[in-house]
């Protein structure tokens, strides 16, 4: 009776169309998914990936990394033999490809897992799983059987044989110095041949009923096909059909099996893909603290844990290899298209962490935002990211020190936090400074040239003809002009074009640096005989207080950026129309210089939580808040069940409502808690206390128990509380507590917070004991996240600047009224006028009183509010209306802390920075 035909184009035809529908169901969650395959070859034209005959081993190696981190990359096969021109050592090729992708199961990794028997958990060589995918079809047990397989290679003869042997077979490899070869395969049930010799098995000598898989495929003479020739495989197939009881054809037999094959493999690892990088699914090791008593000083503690690589925590968290740039072992960037990729997952939960009106010396809102971190990533086991500023080495270098927390809630290293980072700061300082020279030379250039020269030295000559910019055509399109052939301008419309005529005195833009410099408040500019006695007044500020910083932070894409620093306004021309960096052809620059800042850092807490450093604008002329970017990626990565914990700077009346109506406002992110933190020190300067100096001993009131003067100063944590509740989310209260707070003291500030409408109120120790002394606080802000939320905006941002103002002062400060001085009715006007009386106000005031007078501690009432002048941000898009007397940054004190600060050269540990 003849062999039963197992046909691989049928079988192979009902895989495909397994897959097909493996792959739509993964579609069905993940819409834009698509499994991916790349096929490296030399010498002939590739699938993918094609390399000239000329490649050197380097070059393939470089080609098989960029496959390795692609994600969108799912299975990579390379084509052999490498025909190039150069020796290339094939095994280092092959084991370079990522073991994950390795759909072909050649690395040595998936050889050895195979040749171990952990078929679960390797990829199997496709030619081998498409004959054993051909042997089930047949119905016959391999339990038992003896198996003869011809030929040793890698690709077919070696796997096959451990494919057999862990399916229960007795198997014998046989190769070209085996003696008595047809006897051997007389005693098989099942034979296997791949060793590429056309029709060398005969049917006499199979045994009768065998399974027949032939993998060969060789080419003989046969005249009577039009090529000359036809393909055999390595049986002689019409003798061996009359005694097996199942043969493979050739053609149609093995090879549609091995497509198939690749197919499945490529499916599977997709799968696994999916599997590993399911948002909000994370597998992160949380470092364990050790303790100590007493709490030694915060470098120590940095110095004491050893971060895990960035890269490693990056995967734990749900990044891709492609989507970070590393900056060291310590900290990396995270690309934007991170959130194209997780577009369609949930966020997860979003809390801001606040304060009450604070003393000199801070109340510890960074040290909380670290500490509940912790809490809820390494106690309570869920996925928690923390979002902070990145701070400026002025106050580090001038009388704070560090930024990065404190005690064992910190973020690490603490060098690296607080000084260059990855560099987005003096992005920032080359930017705005490129924006200021721009402005000086373009006053100087119409100031000593006629439209004419001006015309030609903006629009050249070009290989004979001109051509305007893109940013060129804009600024025609701002005015009105629709001519795209600088050759068609009339004079009038060249004058116009040529003459931005700004009025130097209305010049808001100011260079910058990142150092508390305080000879550089006021200088002059332009005293070199050169500038042809073009002199003016100007001055420095602090880099964090450039616009780009807050363009910076509130962005949302590249694109948007681009958008916001060509929007910014620098002056006003003398007809009354504002000057923008568009204007001066400076914008296209500006996005060049920020494209690597606008992408958020990567670090890590002391107990291993992810954190975002980015951005990191004032709280007084900005809204003081990390960026929406960095917040958006991170409630991606947590899913829905995770939390995102970012932190406002300042008192809740200044960053947490900045937070509210201009940061949530631009990113469209609700957020469901606002932890307020409290301090039994601040509470008690608001009750009456003593005057709270940097640098000064507390007096005893603040380190002995006072509970009537604790009583008194609850009445700014009240409010606070109110202005919360103001914007409909739920409030818990953090009593950040110190070591020489009394229980008593403790429990008050919670009895009362509760009463003022907290949802709870708790105390934390995470400064002396990390993640474990906010346990508390995490479990009550979990609860919280689940009421009902009904967020709300302050204002609506068509009202009028005043009324804007004016609701502000009054709900949030408690104001009666505010007072316009000239300046600031002027610029109401002028805004109103220019076109931006539609933007939200960020209010310019002390962060030391609910009031403009930072001597009123606790509620003051009665007073009205002064507006002295009114700012534009333009391109942050925000009105910054400054409020009294705003104080001046800090020079640098007698002693600033620099004077401890060093580095050991041999070890490489900086000393004394904090």
């Amino acid at each position: 009776m003849p062999a039963q035909i197992i046909s691989g184009k049928t079988i192979s035809a009902q895989v495909r169309g397994r897959l097909k529908e493996e792959v739509e169901g993964m579609r069905m969650t993940h819409p834009n998914f698509k499994p991916g395959l790349v096929v490296l070859q030399i010498g002939i034209s590739a699938v993918h990936v094609k390399l000239p005959r000329t490649a050197t081993e380097n070059e393939v190696m470089h080609r098989v990394m960029e496959v390795n981190e692609d994600s969108k990359i799912h299975g990579l096969i390379v084509q052999l033999p490498l025909d190039s021109v150069h020796t290339i050592n094939t095994e280092r090729i092959i084991n370079s490809v990522a073991p994950e992708k390795d759909v072909d199961g050649l690395t040595s990794i998936n050889a050895g897992k195979l040749a171990r028997g952990d078929l679960g958990d390797c990829f199997i060589p496709c030619t081998p799983n498409g004959c054993m995918e051909l042997i089930k079809q047949t119905g016959v047990s391999l339990a038992g059987k003896r198996a003869v397989v011809i030929g040793r290679s890698k690709i077919v003869g070696a796997p096959m044989h451990d494919l057999l042997l862990w399916n229960h077979a007795t198997v014998l490899t046989c190769h070209s110095k085996t003696a008595d070869l047809a006897s051997e395969v007389g005693k098989a049930d099942i034979l296997v041949t791949g060793i590429g010799k056309p029709e060398m098995v005969r049917g006499e000598w199979l045994k009768d009923g065998a399974i027949v898989i032939d993998c060969g495929i060789n080419t003989i003479a046969d005249s009577s096909r039009p090529s000359g020739k036809r393909i055999v495989g390595d049986v002689h197939y019409d003798s061996a059909k009359d005694k097996a009881a199942f043969i493979t054809p050739v053609p149609g037999g093995v090879g549609p099996m091995t497509v198939a094959m690749l197919m499945q493999n490529t499916v599977l690892s997709a799968k696994h893909f999916l599997q590993a990088q399911e948002p909000g699914k994370w597998n992160i090791n949380y470092t364990k603290l050790n303790l100590q008593r007493p709490v030694p000083s915060d470098v120590t503690i940095s110095r004491s844990c050893v971060p895990k690589p960035i890269e490693c925590l990056a995967k734990e968290v749900g990044l891709f290899s492609d989507e970070v740039e590393l900056y060291g072992r310590t900290k990396a960037k995270v690309q934007l298209k991170t959130i194209d990729r997780l577009q369609a997952q949930p966020d997860g939960k979003y809390v801001v962490v606040t304060g009450i009106t604070p003393t000199p010396l801070g109340e510890g809102k960074s040290t909380t935002t670290i500490g509940l971190v912790q809490a809820l990533g390494a106690h309570l086991k869920l996925n928690a990211f923390a979002c902070v500023r990145q701070p400026s080495q002025g106050p580090t270098f001038g009388i704070k020190g560090g930024a990065a927390g404190g005690g064992y809630s910190q973020v690490i290293p603490m060098e690296e936090f607080n000084l260059h980072l990855t560099g987005d700061i003096h992005a920032i300082t080359a930017a705005n400074n490129l924006v200021a020279a721009a402005i000086d030379a373009r006053m100087f250039h119409e100031a000593t040239q006629s439209d004419k020269a001006l015309f030609n030295r903006l629009v050249p000559l070009t290989e004979g003809q001109r051509k305007f910019s893109p940013v060129q055509i804009s600024r025609l399109e701002k005015l009105g002009i629709k001519k795209t052939d600088p050759s068609m301008l009339t004079e009038e419309e060249i004058t116009r074009f040529v003459r931005l005529d700004i009025d130097p005195e209305s010049i808001t833009w100011q260079r910058v640096l990142d150092t508390n410099d305080r000879f550089l408040r006021k200088i002059t500019i332009g005293q070199s005989p050169t500038e042809k006695g073009f002199t003016r007044t100007a001055q420095f500020d602090i880099t964090v207080a450039s616009e780009i910083m807050a363009v910076l932070a509130l962005t949302t894409s590249l694109a948007d950026m681009k958008e916001r620093l060509a929007k910014m306004v620098v002056a006003t021309s003398r007809s009354g129309q504002p000057v923008t960096t568009e204007d001066l052809g400076v914008c296209g620059a500006l996005t060049v210089l920020m494209r690597d800042a606008i992408k958020p850092n990567l670090m890590q807490t002391l107990e291993g939580n992810p954190v975002f450093v980015h951005a990191g604008p004032f709280a007084n002329i900005a809204h003081g808040n990390s960026s929406i970017l960095a917040d958006k990626i991170a409630l991606k990565l947590v899913g829905p069940q995770g939390f995102v914990v970012t932190e406002a700077g300042f008192g809740a009346d200044i960053g947490m409502e900045k937070f509210f109506n201009i940061k949530c406002r631009n990113s469209g992110l609700k957020p469901h808690v606002v932890v307020l933190v409290a301090t039994v020190r601040a509470l008690k300067m608001h009750g009456g206390g003593p005057t709270v100096t940097a640098g000064t001993p507390l007096a005893k009131e603040y380190i002995e128990e006072n509970l009537v003067l604790l009583e008194a100063g609850c009445s700014n944590m009240r409010k606070q509380v109110e202005n919360a509740q103001l914007f409909g989310v739920p409030v818990v209260v953090a009593v950040n507590a110190f070591k020489t707070d009394t229980k008593a003291e403790l429990d008050l500030i919670c009895k009362l917070a509760k009463e003022a409408g907290a949802f709870d109120a708790v105390h934390c120790s995470h400064w002396a004991d990390g993640g474990a002394g906010a346990a508390d606080l995490a479990r009550a802000v979990q609860k919280a996240a689940d009421l009902p939320n009904s967020f709300k905006f302050l204002y609506d941002v068509e009202l009028p600047i005043v009324d804007k103002i004016r609701i502000i002062a009054q709900k949030i400060y408690g104001a009666d009224d505010i007072e316009l001085l000239p300046e600031a009715q002027h610029k109401v006007e002028l805004y109103s006028k220019q076109g931006f009386a539609s933007l939200p106000i960020c209010m310019a005031k002390t962060h030391l009183s609910l009031s403009h007078d930072a001597e009123k501690k606790g509620v003051p009432t009665g007073f009205v509010l002064p507006i002295r002048d009114i700012r534009a941000s333009v391109g942050a898009g925000f009105l910054y209306p400054l409020v009294g007397t705003m104080p001046t940054i800090p020079g640098l004190p007698t002693r600033p802390c620099f004077y401890d600060i060093d580095l050991d050269t041999e070890s490489g540990e900086v000393h004394g920075l904090f």
